[in-house]
């Protein structure tokens, strides 16, 4: 009797493994896209320490979530991160910045010893997502501190870029915004980085200002005793 089960059960398990293989569909990968970032030439360039870079905790993670109408987010089944999105918006950054900057003295936060940076960037991402009807939305605060830690100039940035719907294109869209931030970095550090060492260190200090001279009190004249220079004669 076990030798007339045995084939039945092969060719139920072969059926089922093949039934498993034709509906087994891989699920596409996705990551940012830098654009055509050119390798940075200037070995004396900027110096610059990038980070610390803090992501908002939804975003840590690989499923590539999709904003819905009412605002809530779901997984999507139609593709998903390669790897840490987190991870992946570190590398974006480091590589667009240096190709902005042309340089290759940037570093990822903690500094390495000896790296005296000229410049350091703080970021923090608090969105970066889509929908099927939804913009790229990238949110995130941004601040540029001197090589003594002295805060230069920082801003809080909202970017939006439209998109046809697709996860791919959703994807270019949100690597488009991640751009623009870099872009508006990149003119920060140019603007501070090129500074001289003293100026750097009090950034955009006001002018003195000049106390208006108190007018002059009026002089008033001073009555002095009349001398009576008459002679008295006495007889």
């Amino acid at each position: 009797m076990t030798v007339v089960r045995l084939p039945l059960i092969l060719l139920l398990t072969g059926l089922l493994g093949l039934v498993g293989c034709t509906t087994y569909q891989p699920v596409p990968l996705y990551q940012l896209d830098g654009g055509n970032a050119p390798l940075p030439t200037d070995k004396g360039g900027v110096a610059v320490l990038l980070g610390p870079v803090s992501i908002a905790d939804y975003l840590q993670r690989e499923a590539l979530l999709q904003r819905q109408p009412d605002g809530s987010l779901t997984a999507s089944r139609e593709g998903r991160w390669a790897g840490s999105l987190a991870a992946d918006i570190d590398r974006q950054l480091l590589r667009q910045l240096a190709a902005r900057l042309n340089s290759q003295r940037l570093v990822m936060a903690p500094a390495t010893p000896g790296f005296t940076p000229q410049v350091q960037v703080l970021l923090a991402i608090s969105r970066l997502d889509s929908g099927p009807q939804r913009p790229a939305v990238l949110e995130a605060h941004w601040r540029l501190l001197s090589g003594e830690g002295k805060l230069l100039d920082g801003r809080l940035v909202r970017l939006e870029e439209a998109h046809e719907g697709s996860i791919a294109d959703q994807v270019r869209a949100q690597s488009l915004v991640m751009r623009q931030l870099v872009e508006q970095v990149a003119l920060a550090v140019q603007e501070y980085g090129e500074l001289p060492p003293e100026v750097a260190k009090e950034p955009r200090k006001k002018a003195p200002v000049t106390p208006a001279a108190k007018p002059a009190k009026p002089k008033i004249p001073v009555a002095e005793p009349l001398r009576n220079e008459g002679e008295v004669f006495r007889f």
